[in-house]
């Protein structure tokens, strides 16, 4: 089925005390940037028309004043109707905000992990630890999954104090590695290598909007959004319009901007040479 015609689905789950609800054929508007490194994700969705019941509800639980202590995370996945629909991003919910009269919307800002800044953990490693080791120990403190795909290498006096979440920037440091969480993982891998098995072959059959733009770092280029593309995969662009600029990339940064009612359903990435 061509593009064109091809409809396109973007649902949001919001996970609360352990239960998931969906929302999904309401006016929606999600904008996010996620990262190959320590630096947390973000998004910020707006859905329109929601139950006042559900505003309410939404809003008392998101509040920071809320004394029950239990992240509640916020899940956006977007697709195609033939296709179905891929996760784009996964954290703790740091807001809601409902607008003013006549508008009803409901604003969401969420960022990767956020409730692990909040909790503090101290570990000391032996004279020599295994980097696999170390990431395992922080995925099991975060509460995430590990996808290590990095050289292992022996860590000399691994040792941290403070915010849960700080472990992943000096594991990154420690390792001379790419670390960072995504969709509920913490991923480790070679810093200039793309991830195993994920690659989005880009050209203008394939969803490539406007013409690429080499960058000091490597590329910067627009493409609309698939299954194919994570950060921290690989990009293989093939342009008509700037050949100089063809060859295999890594995703170091994606940004995203998607809606139902409106023209956004892309992906915007920088990359550098793999």
């Amino acid at each position: 089925m061509s593009s064109l015609l091809d409809l396109r689905r973007v649902r949001v789950g919001i996970e609360i005390n352990g239960r998931i609800n969906w929302y999904e054929g309401l006016k929606i508007r999600a904008t996010g940037t996620k990262y190959a490194n320590p630096t947390q994700n973000d998004c910020t969705v707006t859905i329109t028309n929601l139950s006042r019941q559900t505003r309410d509800y939404l809003v008392t639980e998101a509040s920071p004043f809320n004394t029950n202590p239990t992240p509640k995370r916020l899940i956006l996945e977007a697709g195609r109707v033939s296709t179905g629909v891929s996760r784009i991003f996964v954290g703790d919910i740091v807001s809601a905000e409902p607008s003013a009269p006549p508008d009803v919307d409901l604003t969401l800002t969420a960022k990767t992990a956020n409730a692990s800044k909040g909790k503090l953990s101290a570990k000391s490693g032996g004279a020599q630890s295994k980097l696999s080791a170390i990431a395992k120990s922080i995925a099991d403190d975060i509460g995430v999954e590990l996808d290590f795909q990095a050289d292992d290498k022996n860590i000399g006096n691994y040792t941290h104090s403070g915010p849960e979440l700080k472990q992943v920037n000096l594991l990154q440091q420690a390792g001379g590695v790419s670390a960072y969480i995504d969709d509920g993982k913490l991923v480790v891998k070679n810093a200039h290598m793309p991830l195993t098995g994920r690659l989005r072959i880009l050209n203008k059959n394939t969803g490539m909007v406007g013409v690429p733009k080499p960058t000091e770092k490597g590329l910067k280029v627009t493409m609309l959004i698939d299954k194919d593309t994570v950060i921290g995969g690989a990009l293989r662009l093939e342009s008509q319009m700037n050949v100089a600029a063809n060859g295999d990339y890594v995703i170091t940064q994606l940004a995203f901007d998607i809606a139902t009612h409106d023209t956004p359903f892309f992906y915007t990435a920088l990359a550098t040479r793999a």
